[in-house]
């Protein structure tokens, strides 16, 4: 009789090969290149525009996040231990740039009352716009998911649409906007 370990290494083998060349990734970036002057989620492409309700209900569009700005920040969060890191790392930030607006997406709670119950819960009410994406524009419109941080400067160009590491990388394309 085989034993698990036996059952296991031959299970692990036969799935090899459906990896097909990921077990030896190039490290190429085999998106198509963005079109300049297009619109969708990709740095470099113009934002697309939204119109979503923040944790008061009141309307927040593109244009009016980014009026008087540099920018604006949007972090996907799902109220988790890891959103909860990223975002106190990102609320240290927040003092260095005044002229940026900071935005967490809310895309799990289901309505407006229940976005403004997870941030006060979770202690983010007041350090940050909560937007409470219900439909899910946001959502599908960046192609995010949990901890999905893009940054849009004041033209409405993605300048950075990826998953928040370190915080690193936020500074560094914030302090670089025009």
């Amino acid at each position: 009789m085989f034993s698990a370990r036996v059952i296991f290494l031959l299970l692990t083998l036969l799935t090899l090969p459906a990896c097909g060349d990921n077990l030896f990734p190039s490290g190429e970036d085999k998106r198509p290149a963005v079109q300049p002057g297009t619109t969708g989620p990709a740095a470099g492409q113009k934002a697309p525009v939204f119109s979503v309700p923040d944790t008061s209900g009141n309307s927040v569009t593109l244009a009016s996040a980014l009026d008087s700005r540099k920018g604006i920040v949007l972090y996907f969060t799902m109220w988790c231990p890891i959103c909860d890191s990223h975002m106190s790392n990102m609320r240290d930030k927040i003092p260095s740039f005044p002229d940026v607006g900071f935005y967490a997406v809310d895309y799990v709670s289901g309505t407006v009352t229940d976005a403004g119950i997870s941030a006060s819960a979770n202690g983010f009410a007041g350090s940050f716009h909560v937007l409470a994406d219900t439909s899910h524009l946001l959502l599908n419109n960046f192609q995010a998911t949990m901890g999905t941080t893009v940054i849009i400067d004041s033209t409405g160009i993605i300048r950075m649409n990826e998953d928040y590491r370190d915080g690193s990388r936020l500074a560094t394309v914030l302090a670089a906007l025009p």
